[in-house]
């Protein structure tokens, strides 16, 4: 089992961050996204699950001059496994997916998720054709990542094994407006 923390992989990829744009899924990669600092450069989803991904690849095209950091969990990935293969005939050079793999539904009670039981998130983003997939257990590996992440140097998918830990939970804003007009603003975007 992998000794990476959550909090201590996001704190990790978002610190330094520039202009990085990141959109977190929903429940724990959103917590520990606002533990490690708020930023009006977050963007937080507090539903859609399985949308986080393709989410990303929409912010990617749209802000092609920027790097965009994807980070969910291995629960949402499977769920919205089907947007790999959009993401990877797309190929926006300036997105990353992060996935938090405990191998748990953390949201519904910490029963095992299907990469507890084989299932490989990296395999499945390299069949639907992403140029680079990592799966992460060390420190330095997460070094090397979280550097390419902040750069418009390709697309990249990781699949980062985590503790099933459970930390405290810390909530950003909720409002879905109020999120949409802060991120919007964040980019110069007007309404």
């Amino acid at each position: 089992m992998s000794t990476l923390l959550r909090r201590n992989v996001v704190l990790r990829l978002v610190e330094d961050r520039g202009d990085l744009l990141v959109v977190s899924g929903l429940g724990s990669a959103t917590w520990d996204l606002a533990a490690a600092g708020d930023h009006d450069l977050n963007f937080y989803l507090w539903g859609a699950m399985g949308g986080a991904a393709a989410i990303g690849l929409g912010l990617a095209i749209a802000q092609p001059e920027r790097p965009v950091l994807v980070i969910t969990g291995d629960g949402e990935m499977l769920m919205g496994v089907g947007c790999l293969a959009t993401i990877a005939a797309k190929a926006p050079n300036n997105l990353s997916i992060a996935v938090l793999n405990n191998a748990r539904y953390g949201e519904t009670g910490m029963q095992k998720s299907h990469t507890a039981l084989g299932t490989d998130l990296a395999m499945m983003a390299a069949g639907a054709g992403f140029p680079e997939t990592m799966s992460i257990t060390a420190e330095t590996e997460l070094d090397a990542f979280a550097g390419r992440s902040r750069e418009k140097s390709g697309l990249v998918f990781a699949d980062i094994a985590v503790a099933a830990d459970d930390p405290p939970r810390v909530l950003p804003e909720r409002d879905a407006v109020i999120l949409k007009h802060r991120f919007r603003s964040a980019l110069g975007v007007s309404a």
